[in-house]
């Protein structure tokens, strides 16, 4: 079950440093209102992985073109105002939609 960003887990992004990509990308998922756990199986990542990141820690070449990549989708939709998601269903589905554009499906023949 997803949950609500904590005030003290806001307060914190908001005084981490914003040139780290994990701590824009925490502000766009808030902003987005996309739940981490959400966002952790759109990357294929665990929630405290996605957790991490949002407090600065670095990520890896392949994660860090995911987030980026995650980052102009949830950027697009708030741009058309699809985000931020009103509730949980709509950021699932959002995220759901999301997953399919950023690891597409390769046909097996």
């Amino acid at each position: 079950m997803p949950r609500n960003y904590s005030e003290e887990f806001l307060i914190e992004v908001h005084h981490l440093d914003a040139e780290r990509l994990g701590v824009q990308f925490a502000k766009v998922c808030i902003k987005a209102n996309l739940p981490a756990m959400y966002v952790a199986n759109a990357l294929g990542v665990s929630r405290m992985t996605v957790y991490s990141w949002f407090r600065g820690k670095p990520l890896r070449d392949k994660n860090a073109t995911l987030v980026k990549s995650f980052m102009k989708l949830i950027n697009e939709a708030m741009t058309i105002g699809a985000l931020p998601a009103p509730t949980f269903v709509k950021a699932k589905e959002f995220v759901v939609l999301s997953t399919d554009k950023l690891r597409p499906q390769t046909n097996v023949s």
